[in-house]
């Protein structure tokens, strides 16, 4: 789990101010952090069948924020994946 801080420190980053947390890049990023925490989850327990359902369908709602943005705006698009190093 990423903590209060964490959180609001990406809100900032990605939002530009600490209210704007329901822009793309913001949900984006907050779940590819969700996402990089349970992969050391994982690591640990690989037997954990309820918990990597939890991760696909994280995995499957960043990926239709990527393509809604990518539909959207190409070029917020290819900063967002340059940032996160999704590719």
């Amino acid at each position: 789990m990423c903590s209060y801080y964490q959180k609001k420190k990406i809100i900032i980053s990605f939002g530009k101010s600490e209210k704007n947390s329901g822009v793309t890049e913001v949900q984006v990023a907050l779940l590819s952090q969700r996402i990089n925490n349970l992969k050391q989850h994982f690591l640990k327990h690989k037997k954990d069948y309820h918990s990597k359902r939890g991760l696909l369908s994280m995995v499957n709602k960043r990926r239709k924020l990527l393509n809604y943005l990518k539909k959207i705006n190409i070029l917020r698009y290819n900063n967002l994946v340059r940032l996160l190093k999704l590719r």
